[in-house]
């Protein structure tokens, strides 16, 4: 038997992150609103779920100040960014409350929006999954806007922001 200096799961968990960043995924900032004051965090695990009805789910951290104030409202917002918003993509990845300190939004249903994304969403959580170290949100979608037409979305691969290009065919 041999020694490592390892635990015996780094080396699969690295190998899964690894795997996982060969995957392109879009890019939002979710929020929600704690009391007058707006919370958001970058995050790349959302997805449509059902048309019908109209569902969405986002995975939040387990330990998200930002999970506590949705478990306490009920709702938040989805901004998903475009290609031109990667500063506030990693602007909202980081820890703190500050996070909106110099950031221009505008409330929409009482939630924080942020101006120029590719796409809003309202939704109401209907349902908190646990899994591992992150809450799965299954919600109701309560609106949904496209942003304007043309705009290229903001995607996170191989560990870097990026858009999808179309293929000639």
């Amino acid at each position: 038997m041999t020694s490592t200096s390892q635990s015996p799961t780094a080396a699969p968990m690295r190998q899964f992150r690894d795997a996982m960043a060969a995957v392109a995924s879009p890019v939002a900032v979710v929020t929600a609103m704690d009391g007058d004051r707006p919370h958001g965090t970058t995050v790349s695990a959302f997805a449509s779920l059902s048309l019908t009805p109209p569902m969405v789910l986002v995975s939040l951290d387990n330990h998200s100040q930002l999970l506590a104030i949705i478990r306490r409202t009920g709702c938040f917002g989805i901004n998903i960014l475009g290609i031109h918003q990667a500063g506030l993509a990693t602007a909202f990845a980081r820890p703190g409350a500050d996070k909106f300190d110099d950031v221009i939004w505008s409330p929409s249903a009482n939630l924080p929006r942020l101006p120029g994304t590719t796409a809003w969403i309202t939704a109401e959580v209907d349902e908190y999954i646990t899994a591992g170290d992150h809450t799965v949100l299954l919600a109701h979608v309560r609106a949904a806007e496209p942003g304007k037409e043309g705009l290229k979305p903001l995607t996170y691969h191989h560990r870097s922001f990026g858009t999808h290009t179309p293929l000639n065919t």
